[in-house]
């Protein structure tokens, strides 16, 4: 016994028993039974019969659930872009020499720690079709003669979420990316230029090779993040107008809670898992190879 108090392997699992334990009973069990689930014609209140795939048969006939797909790959693609795309330029401009540097930083993360709800609640008021603040103020400028109906049209409202979403998720790629920037020895920007490479060139060959194993990483949460997302769309639209907002997330929980559909539900939420090991898979094999990060071949 004396033995076993001095290994650390055997002290290792001691400490690693307690979040064991709760990943069992708060992820492992709510998976198992989700799938589990799946399989039945459970409803609120009643134990359900086994069914085999009828679910998922029924679901692939479903023009809601079908939609709710389009929806989620649409929202996940356009809104990780986006965020990509500006959380890179603001941690490139973040990490030049700029006055304010720290009160800049700070000033980022604030869309990312305010919770979810209150910020769907924000943007539900500044999209709202009678008192909308950006309709107000592109009337005053002369730019649109009538308010936007942000919410009201289909189209609108999936571009509004996304928007929305962008806003919240563009200050946690922003700050992991300027952590990754700051890791980046400046004497290879120095010899880059001694060499006579312009700053294209030096983002291109210096910064984008190795800033690659951070994007593998910050991209592959960001998307699961973006295509898990159930917060922001339930806060703010419910999946209206005529289900052109609902996600996966947000239908299989329509479908379950307030439906009581408990199979259907569990069916619609499994069927996520493909695309969540798809996009794992994709950052794994596709922008973690070795040859990015060490500038060769494939070992």
């Amino acid at each position: 016994m004396e033995r076993l108090l001095h290994s650390r392997n055997f002290l290792g699992l001691v400490f690693m028993v307690p979040a064991g334990v709760l990943l069992l009973l708060f992820l492992t069990y709510p998976l198992g039974l989700g799938v589990w689930l799946g399989f039945t014609d459970a409803k609120v209140g009643r134990t359900g019969a086994w069914v085999g795939l009828e679910n998922y048969q029924f679901l692939l006939g479903d023009s809601v659930a079908r939609l709710a797909l389009f929806n989620t790959l649409f929202y996940t693609v356009v809104a990780s872009v986006l965020k990509f795309v500006l959380g890179l330029w603001l941690a490139l401009l973040l990490n030049k020499h700029l006055p304010f540097k720290a009160f800049l930083r700070a000033v980022v993360l604030l869309p990312f720690i305010v919770p979810t709800a209150l910020s769907a609640i924000a943007f539900w008021w500044l999209y709202d079709a009678q008192f909308s603040v950006l309709s107000w103020v592109l009337t005053r400028l002369g730019w649109i003669d009538r308010y936007i109906d942000f919410l009201g049209d289909p189209w609108n409202a999936r571009w509004s979420v996304v928007a929305a979403n962008v806003w919240r998720g563009v200050p946690f790629i922003a700050i992991t990316l300027l952590a990754g920037l700051q890791t980046i020895s400046p004497s290879l920007y120095e010899a880059a230029a001694i060499d006579g490479a312009t700053p294209w060139q030096q983002f291109w060959n210096v910064t984008l090779p190795l800033l690659t194993p951070i994007i593998a990483v910050v991209m592959t949460f960001s998307v699961l993040f973006t295509f898990t997302d159930f917060q922001l769309i339930y806060v703010l639209t419910r999946g209206g107008p005529l289900n052109a907002t609902h996600l996966m997330a947000t239908l299989a929980f329509q479908r379950a809670i307030p439906g009581g559909a408990l199979g259907e539900g569990s069916a619609l939420a499994v069927a996520m898992v493909p695309f969540l090991l798809a996009a794992i898979l994709f950052s794994y094999f596709g922008l973690q190879r070795r040859k990015w990060q060490q500038g060769g071949t494939d070992a």
